[in-house]
């Protein structure tokens, strides 16, 4: 029988409508695993040797792989359901590895063939329907499982159950900082579920190979996919490459720093033995400069005064030698503003913005102010030309021309009064007021002075 999915999958997954040797269209052989195959690439070659190699490796769910002996010759090949040896009882795996690519695999992970477990038959029918049911129970167990960790007040997280093959044991991994005492906690978990119990303790790095996800970068992550050893990373590396102590950035989905600050660590370490070292410190006129910025890349290191940092002055690393050769001989070299032209005092400002979490929303806070402003203003201006229409006031355009007798304004006599200032449309109520027999009895109104009262009826003093 044979699986037709090679890749990752979930508990869920279904091999496709393959059919197997014993009729079988949803076999769930992959599991959890997101471990990628390896490559058989001496698939096609014939092997010249007449002996051939007896073992297989064998992966059940999740990133777990072992090394059986096929004892009985039992034709297998990449995708075959087998039943193996296990303690106690048996287990069902599917065959990920044939041919003498097992070999290495078996040297390189240090395998002893004498631990080799043995391979009992390829899965029947049977043994796949109790495998599948075993499965199936695993999200509940695990949920279960954590209600009673959690009701004895035990520090720890169970981040993932497994089923053995035939159902008789139960496999639940863990994280824990400190120690944990089982005692109570094994007793619980076998009064509740009925069978077999084992504990196995697993770092975090590997809880997040099991769980797996999306990495900053967009791609799964390497611990799900092929990294298979977890080498430490420590905050050195960071300063290796020149990168800020950010937590939030170098840290991964595990909490730890992220396995990926390892595979350019060589290249820098190869750049940087042709740097001076970053606590170099220049004798210059001007005073002293300290290194403050490095860049592997462009082969450039920046200076700044110690008294005022705010420009910086990069140079190539073979002027810096030769100005470092000059102070050990005790003269001092130019100040740096004489050996390079300062970057503008913006770069360093950039570089604070750059490390600002906050600076997109400052910006749209700033442009939401301006913008409120802006619609204010032009609120005011519109409120206060509806006014003046409604109170009739002249602009300066429409003003009336000034009599052509006089040549200059200011020239006119202080005894002598001003021409009042009327809008054109005003002529004619005033020239009827003039005409009008009582106008000596009753003084001259504004006709836009008893519509602004009629329409604007003065306010009511309450002191009064």
């Amino acid at each position: 029988m044979s699986c037709g999915c090679k890749t990752s999958g979930d508990s869920a997954h279904s091999c496709g409508p393959k059919k197997t040797a014993n009729g079988c269209e949803n076999v769930n052989t992959c599991g959890n695993s997101y471990k990628l195959s390896v490559f058989d690439w001496l698939s096609n070659i014939n092997n010249p040797a007449p002996n051939r190699c007896d073992f297989v490796e064998v992966r059940f769910k999740n990133d777990r792989k072992s090394f059986y002996k096929n004892v009985n010759n039992i034709p297998l090949h990449i995708g075959s359901v087998i039943t193996v040896e296990s303690s106690p009882g048996h287990d069902v795996g599917v065959v990920s590895l044939t041919g003498e690519l097992v070999k290495i695999q078996m040297k390189k992970k240090k395998f002893s063939e004498e631990s080799a477990l043995k391979i009992y038959r390829q899965a029947n029918q049977k043994d796949l329907e109790v495998w599948q049911e075993a499965r199936k129970k695993e999200d509940g167990v695990k949920l279960e499982a954590r209600k009673i960790a959690q009701r004895l007040g035990l520090e720890m997280k169970v981040t993932d159950v497994e089923y053995q093959g035939d159902a008789s044991k139960i496999t639940f991994y863990y994280t824990a900082d400190n120690r944990v005492d089982f005692r109570q906690l094994i007793k619980d978990y076998a009064g509740a579920f009925r069978t077999k119990i084992d504990m196995k303790q697993i770092g975090f790095r590997q809880e997040a190979a099991k769980v797996g996800g999306i990495g900053s970068c967009g791609r799964e992550l390497c611990c799900s996919t092929w990294l298979t050893d977890f080498r430490s990373v420590n905050t050195n590396v960071a300063r290796y490459q020149q990168l800020s102590i950010n937590p939030q950035k170098l840290a991964g989905q595990c909490g730890k720093l992220k396995c990926c600050l390892n595979y350019e660590l060589d290249s820098y370490l190869d750049a940087l033995s042709n740097f001076p070292s970053s606590s170099t410190t220049l004798e210059t006129e001007k005073g002293k400069a300290f290194c403050i910025k490095i860049d592997v890349f462009k082969k450039k290191m920046w200076f700044a005064y110690v008294d005022s940092s705010i420009a910086w002055y990069d140079f190539d690393i073979d002027l810096v030698k030769k100005l470092i050769s000059k102070n050990k001989r005790g003269e001092k070299t130019l100040p740096l503003e004489d050996l390079k032209q300062p970057e503008a005092s913006t770069h360093t400002i950039d570089l604070i913005q750059e490390n600002n979490v906050d600076r997109f929303e400052k910006k749209n806070r700033g442009n939401r102010n301006r913008n409120k402003q802006n619609n204010g203003q032009q609120g005011s201006q519109n409120q206060g030309q509806g006014q003046g229409q409604k109170r009739n006031r002249p602009e300066k355009n429409d003003r009336p021309e000034r009599s052509e007798k006089t040549e200059n304004p200011n020239a006119q006599s202080a005894n002598q009064p001003r021409p009042q200032k009327q809008h054109p449309q005003q002529k004619a109520p005033v020239e009827k007021a003039v005409n009008n027999s009582d106008a000596d009895k009753k003084p001259q109104s504004n006709p836009n002075k008893k519509k602004f009262k009629k329409r604007y009826p003065p306010k009511k003093d309450n002191n009064a």
